[in-house]
């Protein structure tokens, strides 16, 4: 992830990064972060939610504004959680931007985002 204010590269490692099929709604499990990265564990926090889309809504989350549907109000798609801690494809405009939370790091924002999955 390329960061808006500096533009440094930032990453994050995982040892395990499961995606399910399609029947479970592409949930994934995700564990054993690397603690020698340089942004902090995001990922964990969406450990067991299911892919939410803004057509198929499959996150927790409950705002009737938003028709309870994360990806109403952030666009894209990904695991969402309460909306999300990690987002890292969301539609960008003025208030949302490609973003890392992690309580090492807090909240960063990205100009570019690339997810490599290594099998």
């Amino acid at each position: 992830m390329q960061s808006i204010a500096n533009f440094s590269w930032y990453y994050a490692d995982y040892s395990s990064f499961v995606v399910s099929s399609e029947a479970s709604n592409y949930m994934i499990s995700v564990s054993g972060y690397s603690y020698g990265n340089n942004i902090g564990d995001g990922f964990s926090f969406h450990d067991g939610m299911m892919f939410t889309t803004y057509d198929r809504d499959n996150d927790p989350w409950t705002n009737t504004a938003h028709r309870n549907n994360c990806a109403v109000l952030y666009g894209g798609g990904i695991w969402y959680k309460d909306c999300a801690r990690v987002g890292l494809n969301a539609v960008r405009d003025i208030n949302h931007k490609f973003r890392w939370h992690s309580s090492q790091m807090g909240t960063l924002q990205f100009q570019s985002t690339r997810m490599w999955l290594t099998c």
